[in-house]
């Protein structure tokens, strides 16, 4: 993945109250990248302004670059303000100034003398031309780098990373720095799992009711970038104490007909369509994306068991092995009007469907004392049939006024998903030797039907003021119902079905959250700042029908945030942040139903279960050099009702795992993300991520308690071996961790790709290896008063992925020489 960094302002910074840390983060990156070619005393300036030469718009956060005139060695660099304002500190001396900006063509403008009678050399308004041609032959852009940055998120381009080729959005989110996703799809930033996952900035269906698993049913190539924002502002809404992940989808504006499709086939099965194909005419504009995969992927997991009970010991040790076969649709398609250049109404409708079979072998071996004394053996299948059909209507409106930056965005969207799993278990005994147990053999059936409906209403409003600042104000309003048939039967000797005890209920969430938001933000030479304050008001209620069980919620809150960026000299950058954040439960939280597939180990939400909230502060610095930039980074996050799932064991060994709110958690860490290029052919890329969790759960048991140091760090290289083919290495390590019920085992994994540019560049053929060496395995220890077990488990195997990608008027983006444009 390459790593690009386009602003001083847009890392992650973090605060951290200790200012001797992150003035060590700073002095460590400029030991690392010695900055000889950046002015020395005697400085003088050189400013000027870029804009967009079609529109006029500043061009914010281009990047400015000086090199001398004799031997073209880079001498120093600068990012335009949100005015596309820059200014350049050097000595004296004969120069060329190079402008480059993402999807424009790269400007050098020659003969720029610098002497103490001309500071501050006034370049004057440059404008940078869009790189994308209306022509009828193939369309040549400016390359997108891997990860760029912005005032408040990282910005990952999905396309360049070679293995995300043939994935899905969660195989795409594990290969994000900071990003893990475990086996059962769980998603979690930075080590916590309160992540909001939204679609093109908005709630989707796909992570409402399965969660972050969900994200295994779109097809990565209908991504095209995502966004992580590990302190928000106020402008988001306050959910997910670690963050937001916004992930943007395919769409294009450019004028006539142009697309991309690819075909993908893999080992394990794993085959899919996509298609991405937009059409402008004048005032209207055209997209349809649609993507249709089938998958066959088996897992596999082991675990190990002791229960003390009575002076003595019960083991048992359990494997499974299941084959999950999906077929998901997935098809997206909308207009855009253009009133004129400054209003654009959009509608679209995005419809999915999801039809899955699930086959489950599970075998339970029981000891007592040790593993040479066996007392019997159980077996149980399980044969799912699932169906996911969902749809999501949306209709935006954005007025552009006359002054750059003020505008007015409208949005309303409507969600309808539904779901209906229908399960049989059948479970028989044998005796240790193989022969039929007196325990009678058991056929079980299980129907859970779900359904959501979700209003949204959310209309932003920004106002610029002065040279450069800028007030923003929005209200956001939500409306949510969902609702869970559940029922359990088993067969009898007659062959009928009865019910079993205290698994039919039906089960209602009702959820209402109301928000108003204003920021306001300024500038002032080289100090940027924001301000802003949220007010929240959330209304849940759940219901058990049957038992009449009804709970309601109401709170309201305040989640104010703050970020300031203060620009260094020598391509320096520093920014400090706060901002407070809440994880409501969910509806998967909240729900008393129980998993019972595997039926000694069951999985539940807490009615009962509370918000956490968490106060987030971070500090952090980045630093630009002539081949690369070094991002460092420090945190602290104090969470109070911390959500951790719990699991207790009763004395027959059947376990219940469920969310608790503990008392209080303080995590605080450092992260560095950097970008080196050595050589034109060559790119290496890097992540590292240390922290510190303390966990307090005092509140419920004095046990529930843990100090952990972990740390987690990805490396990837890239190198062009010969014309048009690229091959990447990327390598993941994530260390053992603590937790208040026991640890977690490292995982490390390798992947591999290589890429070849095909039929005159419009098409490219791409082969990666996903987990080479299958080490992807999510290990764990949990213990109690009465209990250990150990978990091994492996929810996708080596995958190995063949992607044929075609562009049509959409080539390969790729990177222009630095003289073309000269100005």
């Amino acid at each position: 993945m390459n790593l690009t960094f386009t602003t001083p302002t847009g890392m992650r910074f973090f605060t951290y109250p200790t200012a001797l840390l992150w003035l060590c983060s700073i002095i460590l990156s400029l030991f690392l990248f010695p900055s000889s070619g950046f002015a020395q005393d005697g400085k003088l300036k050189v400013k000027g302004k870029a804009l967009d030469a079609q529109t006029n718009a500043p061009l914010i956060f281009a990047s400015v670059r000086l090199f001398k005139q004799a031997d073209s060695s880079f001498v120093a660099g600068a990012i335009t303000t949100e005015t596309g304002d820059f200014s350049v500190d050097a000595v004296a001396g004969n120069y060329y100034a190079v402008l480059e900006f993402i999807g424009y063509k790269p400007l050098k403008k020659s003969a720029v003398r610098l002497t103490k009678e001309n500071s501050p050399l006034d370049l004057g308004t440059i404008k940078l031309t869009a790189s994308a041609s209306t022509l009828d032959e193939v369309v040549v852009q400016g390359e997108k780098s891997s990860m760029e940055f912005s005032l408040d998120k990282k910005i990952f381009n999905v396309g360049k990373d070679l293995a995300n080729a043939g994935g899905t959005a969660a195989d795409i989110l594990s290969n994000v720095p900071s990003v893990a996703v475990d086996v059962e799809g769980n998603v979690s930033l930075r080590g916590s799992g309160s992540v909001r996952i939204l679609i093109d900035g908005k709630p989707s269906g796909l992570v409402s009711i399965k969660g972050g698993s969900g994200l295994q049913q779109l097809q990565g190539s209908a991504i095209e970038r995502i966004e992580v924002i590990t302190n928000p502002s106020a402008r988001y809404e306050a959910e997910g104490m670690g963050g937001i992940i916004n992930i943007i989808l395919k769409k294009e504006r450019k004028e006539g007909f142009n697309g991309s499709f690819d075909i993908i086939t893999g080992y394990r099965p794993n085959y899919g369509l996509a298609a991405n194909v937009n059409y402008r005419r004048k005032n209207l504009n055209f997209f349809v994306n649609y993507t249709a995969s089938y998958r066959n992927s088996p897992g596999r997991s082991t675990q190990y068991q002791e229960v003390y009970r009575n002076d003595s010991t019960f083991l048992t040790q359990q494997n499974s092995d299941y084959k999950l076969k999906g077929q998901n649709n997935n098809a997206r398609a909308g207009i855009d009007y253009f009133f004129n250049d400054k209003n654009v109404l959009t509608g679209s409708y995005t419809w999915r469907i999801s039809k899955g079979k699930r086959f489950t072998d599970i075998r339970y071996r029981d000891y007592i004392s040790n593993l040479s004394n066996p007392i019997g053996i159980t077996y149980r299948t399980q044969d799912e049939t699932e169906t996911e059909p969902n749809s999501e209507y949306a209709i935006s409106y954005k007025r552009s006024f006359k002054r750059q930056g003020h505008e007015l965005n409208m949005d309303v969207r409507y969600l309808d998903n539904w779901e209906k799993s229908d399960q049989y278990f059948g479970q028989k005994n044998v005796l240790p030797d193989g022969s039929p147990s007196t325990i009678p053999a058991t056929l079980q059936r299980s129907i859970n039907d779900e359904t959501e409906k979700q209003f949204l209403v959310q209309i932003d409003y920004v106002q610029p003021f002065a040279k450069d600042g800028k007030f923003e104000a929005g209200l956001r309003s939500s409306s949510r119902d969902m609702t869970n048939d559940y029922w359990v039967r088993q067969q009898t000797s007659d062959g009928g079905w009865v019910p079993l005890p205290g698994l039919t209920n039906d089960f209602l969430y009702e959820e209402n959250i109301n928000a108003v938001y204003g920021i306001v933000g300024n500038k002032t030479r080289k100090l940027s700042y924001q301000a802003g304050l949220r007010a929240e008001w959330t209304d849940v209620t759940t219901t058990l029908k049957q038992t009449n069980d009804v709970n309601p919620r109401s709170y309201a809150n305040l989640f104010p945030s703050v970020h300031v960026t203060y620009d260094l000299p020598r391509q320096n950058a520093l920014q400090l942040s706060y901002s407070r954040r809440v994880r409501r439960p969910t509806y998967n939280d909240l729900s008393p139903f129980m998993t019972f597939s595997d039926n000694r180990n069951f999985f539940s939400g807490n009615p009962d279960l509370n918000p956490e909230f968490t106060d987030a502060f971070e500090v952090g610095h980045i630093k630009y050099f002539a081949k690369g930039s070094i991002g460092s980074s420090l945190y602290y996050r104090y969470t109070t009702g911390k959500i951790i799932r719990i699991r207790r064991v009763d004395a027959n060994g059947f376990s219940n795992t469920r969310p608790e709110n503990l008392a209080t958690e303080d995590s605080y860490g450092a992260e560095f993300t950097s970008s080196y290029t050595p050589l034109k052919w060559w790119k290496m890329d890097g992540s590292f991520n240390f922290f510190r969790a303390i966990t307090n759960g005092n509140n419920l048991d004095a046990t529930f308690q843990s100090d952990t140091y972990s740390w987690f760090v990805r490396a990837t290289n890239r190198l062009t071996v010969w014309d048009k083919t690229d091959v990447q290495l990327r390598a993941n390590y994530e260390a053992p961790q603590q937790t208040p019920q026991g640890r977690r085992k490292a995982i490390a994994t390798l992947d591999f790709a290589v890429s070849k540019d095909i039929m005159k560049n419009n098409a490219t053929l791409t082969l990666n290896v996903i987990d080479v060496f299958n080490s992807r395995r999510f290990r764990s220890i949990t213990e109690g008063a009465n209990f250990y077990t150990e978990n091994n488990s492996q929810g996708r195997l080596r995958q190995i992925n063949l992607t044929f990608n075609y562009r049509l008027r959409q080539a390969k983006k790729k990177t222009k020489d630095v003289g073309e444009g000269d100005y």
